[in-house]
């Protein structure tokens, strides 16, 4: 989801002890490398948050097999599809458990009435929880949900069918994503809406994840409980997560044993090598790093000038320096691991082509800002060469540093000409690259950072989820991306592994896919 990797915010040291934490009977420590911006998942759009709210606090109406891409049951047990593809019939889970919190009693298991109230507070616009996320919700509007979702309908207690305005390919891949289909307590809304504290749900969170809410010190850490009635199988160790946004000091915490679990960069793993206690452990997360243009402002707008700051890149040394080679450059947005990737598409060096494009393009001189969040002095380092390699083509770039809930707003409100970004796939299907980055909606939404609206881009995207032939959908993907790629919609850099240094002492954490760490089966021996 989601933009992690590049967007980190800045160190906040909390007043508590790690160390203790970290020693703690059954408990393991997670060093973050960002704080959550809230917990109702819904309106957010950070790995960061998801992991600390989607992954361990709720379920979904259906779910990926741990560590990769493939279908299965959630809280919905089964669907069946109509034959039009219009409606998906959801049979509901029995015996799923609410938390139970000094702030909620449940008295009921879940049921139908939870999925309406959840879908219907973020697609309905009168509904009386619409307006109590003071956030928006950004992922809905940008995968276009509300023009698609026609009705939700409870058929009975333990089955709800869900009716839609057009076919939609990838849906059930969609309802594994936390910030669409992450289910609440129904109940626990209406306590809520009666105290006039809706906007609790934020940060006095009930799910039926594996995970229970128990506090939140602001930047520091979130400490978690197990919830012991949870209908899969229970989480093995309390979960506290320590907000380290500097990656130093995530290295010297996890090397003294106080975190159990960090990311580490590249040149960071290196520092692993002779240490017996911490293993490296290696995934490729679906996911580019990437600059959007603002397309709406001056000289921006032009495809010409686009396509010169692409050419001015050393992407190679871009990569060396920002992830110690533990990536490769990328050619398409849409990156490898997922089907319809286009490895014909690349992103050369040419700085003399960049210059004349500069000219053609009628730039003036006029200074640009480049907006960034600095996470470590290899992303600063990162950002001097971007800023250099536009130099060398006659482009001056000032670049703005900034914390991660500012870089949101800022790029949301399209203030930036020029933003360094990272997405993560939420499902593995294509339609979550392009959709919610690139479509006319998701521009309106603000989760399109780029403001490229393009109609005959819409268009391919609109063929491709209306189709269920996959092979004719990768085709039409094929399609978008080279367009996409023709118009510089955006300027695509790396596709990077993800590294995490793990304690010894911990068994069953997962890396997942979409960048996020999965900690439902992790222990402590």
């Amino acid at each position: 989801m989601k933009w992690p990797a590049l967007v980190v915010t800045l160190m906040v040291m909390g007043a508590w002890s790690l160390a203790s934490a970290a020693q703690a009977a059954g408990s393991l420590t997670y060093c973050a490398d960002a704080a959550p911006e809230g917990f109702d998942i819904a309106q957010y759009e950070t790995v960061a948050t998801n992991d600390a709210s989607g992954l361990v606090l709720y379920d979904t109406l259906l779910k990926m097999k741990r560590g990769s891409t493939e279908l299965m049951p959630g809280l919905a047990e089964r669907w069946d599809i109509s034959a039009d593809g219009l409606a998906y019939t959801l049979h509901l889970r029995r015996g799923v458990k609410f938390h139970t919190t000094p702030w909620f009693k449940p008295t009921r298991d879940f049921n139908a009435d939870d999925v309406l109230w959840s879908i219907n507070r973020i697609n309905d616009k009168t509904h009386p929880a619409h307006g109590a996320a003071k956030n928006g919700y950004p992922y809905w509007a940008g995968m276009s949900m509300n023009s698609l979702i026609k009705a939700v309908r409870k058929i009975d207690e333990h089955t709800v069918r869900i009716e839609l305005a057009r076919a939609e390919a990838p849906f059930l891949a969609n309802l594994t994503m936390e910030a669409i289909a992450s289910v609440h307590s129904a109940e626990y809304a209406a306590q809520l809406q009666k105290a006039g504290k809706l906007e609790q749900l934020n940060m006095q969170p009930v799910g039926t994840g594996p995970f229970v809410f128990k506090s939140y010190q602001k930047d520091a850490v979130v400490r978690y409980g197990i919830h012991t009635a949870y209908w899969g199988s229970p989480a093995k160790a309390e979960l506290i997560f320590a907000i380290t946004p500097d990656p130093s000091v995530r290295i010297q915490r996890l090397k003294a044993g106080e975190c159990l679990v960090a990311e580490v960069g590249g040149d960071n793993a290196r520092t692993f090598d002779a240490d017996p206690r911490v293993a490296i452990v290696r995934s490729q997360p679906l996911t580019t790093s990437y600059i959007a243009p603002n397309t709406t402002h001056r000289f921006l707008s032009d495809k010409r000038f686009r396509q010169a700051l692409s050419l001015a890149i050393d992407r190679t040394t871009f990569v060396q320096a920002v992830y110690g080679g533990h990536a490769v450059p990328a050619g398409s947005f849409l990156p490898p691991g997922i089907w319809s990737h286009d490895a014909t598409l690349k992103n050369p060096l040419d700085v003399e082509k960049a210059k004349q494009l500069v000219k053609a393009s009628g730039y003036d001189g006029s200074e640009l800002n480049l907006y960034a969040t600095a996470r470590s002095s290899d992303i600063k380092r990162g950002v001097e060469l971007l800023q250099a390699d536009w130099a060398k083509v006659g482009v001056k770039v000032k670049v703005q540093l900034m914390e991660l809930g500012e870089l949101y707003k800022r790029t949301g409100k399209g203030e930036h000409d020029l933003a360094l970004l990272s997405w993560f796939s939420d499902n593995g299907d294509p339609d979550n690259f392009f959709t919610p980055n690139l479509s006319c909606a998701a521009a309106v939404g603000g989760g399109n950072k780029a403001q490229w609206c393009h109609k005959p881009f819409d268009e391919l995207l609109a063929a491709a989820r209306a189709t269920p032939d996959q092979r004719k959908r990768a085709e039409l993907y094929v399609q978008a991306q080279r367009l996409l790629h023709a118009e510089t919609g955006t300027i695509p850099l790396a596709n990077k592994q993800q590294l995490h240094g793990v304690n010894k002492r911990v068994s069953g954490f997962i890396a997942t896919p979409f960048g996020g760490s999965d900690f439902r089966s992790a222990q402590v021996d």
